[in-house]
């Protein structure tokens, strides 16, 4: 290729077009069949009829039920609290009930209802559907969650194509405090859409905002210290790791009983699902399971942090090794390097928002 000009434009859509690729696998993936697998629910009581009855629906339904009985409705809401189970069948001849907590999954919740609609009509009674921990009037589908997921996700890896591309010539200990003080912001405005501004969040915001800062610190330390290694991939890499992986495996639309398994596999430590399900558990079920969540952001952390360390070590071999460079050194720069570094700089921040 003759033109230079033009064999660095072709350069820069490769990232573009493998975000492209990714994306549509990712999404696709994850959102446009989704299936129940092994879907927890119970059956509520403790006969040999119960038992019975579990079992004709564990047949009927086969890999896509986890069948349990449970002894009372009390039992079954503990379990619902605790996210153990989706649903909970009451048999009744008169009034059969099912006990949901759609704030852990609205998608779940609906897939529950249609595997025990039929089997309460083939009684000839109505199913009453008792919906025990519901989101709040302003997140009636309870994805609001997922949508603050993504807002803070964007804030902060496109945060990181800035301190990465701008700030390179600055020392890793000033990007760091950079980062820092970038997660503060980030998640702070994220406490603002999540409390005063679409009220998501109706108590506890503070730890709400605390759970925030742990991911998107995460997110910034982890490509502040990529940004070393990989340059202008960094993005690619970002766009990889805290959109393609993240958002799919977070369970903010479809959790992981929906899923294929890849995506299961990741909602169990990746640090998207260690937010949303963290702040279900902190706003809708009594803290329960949120210092697990807590753990998997905070490891996230440590690990954004470790990469950091690492290249600021680099940093430091790589600046001794260097001979100094002089000022009569730099005015032999080439004007069209200097112009194609600012592209190239200028390219990375524009795909990175």
């Amino acid at each position: 290729m003759r033109s230079p000009a033009l064999r660095h434009v072709i350069t820069h859509l490769i990232t573009p077009l493998l975000m492209c690729i990714g994306m549509g696998l990712a999404y696709m993936g994850a959102f446009v069949t989704p299936e129940p697998h092994h879907l927890p629910v119970a059956v509520v009581g403790s006969g040999p009829r119960a038992k019975v009855f579990a079992q004709t629906v564990k047949d009927k339904a086969g890999d896509r039920l986890d069948v349990r009985t449970v002894a009372t409705r009390a039992e079954a809401v503990g379990l619902l609290d605790s996210r153990a189970i989706t649903g909970a069948y009451v048999p009744s001849a008169k009034t059969p009930e099912l006990v949901v907590a759609s704030a852990a999954s609205d998608m779940d919740a609906t897939a529950v209802e249609k595997v025990f609609t039929p089997v309460a009509a083939g009684q000839g009674v109505p199913l009453k559907v008792t919906d025990v921990a519901a989101p709040v009037d302003d997140d009636p589908t309870g994805q609001g969650l997922f949508f603050l997921l993504i807002a803070l996700s964007i804030g902060s890896y496109a945060s990181v194509a800035a301190l990465g591309a701008a700030g390179a010539g600055l020392r890793m200990r000033l990007r760091a405090l950079l980062a820092l003080g970038v997660s503060a912001v980030v998640s702070g405005i994220g406490a603002l859409l999540a409390g005063p501004v679409f009220h998501l969040a109706h108590h506890d915001l503070a730890s709400l905002w605390g759970m925030a800062w742990l991911y998107s610190a995460g997110i910034l330390f982890v490509g502040v210290g990529l940004h070393t290694f990989l340059k202008r991939w960094t993005t690619l890499a970002m766009m990889v790791l805290f959109v393609m992986l993240n958002f799919t495996s977070s369970g903010g639309l479809f959790r992981p009983d929906l899923q294929n398994g890849f995506f299961g596999t990741l909602h169990a430590f990746w640090n998207g699902a260690g937010f949303v399900e963290g702040a279900r558990s902190l706003l809708y079920f009594h803290s329960d399971g949120l210092s697990r969540n807590v753990w998997t952001l905070t490891v996230w952390l440590l690990l954004g942090l470790a990469v950091t360390a690492i290249a600021a070590a680099h940093e430091r071999a790589r600046g001794r090794a260097e001979a100094p460079v002089t000022a009569a050194a730099l005015a032999h720069v080439p004007e069209e390097r200097k112009a194609e570094e600012e592209a190239e700089e200028e390219v990375e921040e524009t795909v990175g928002v």
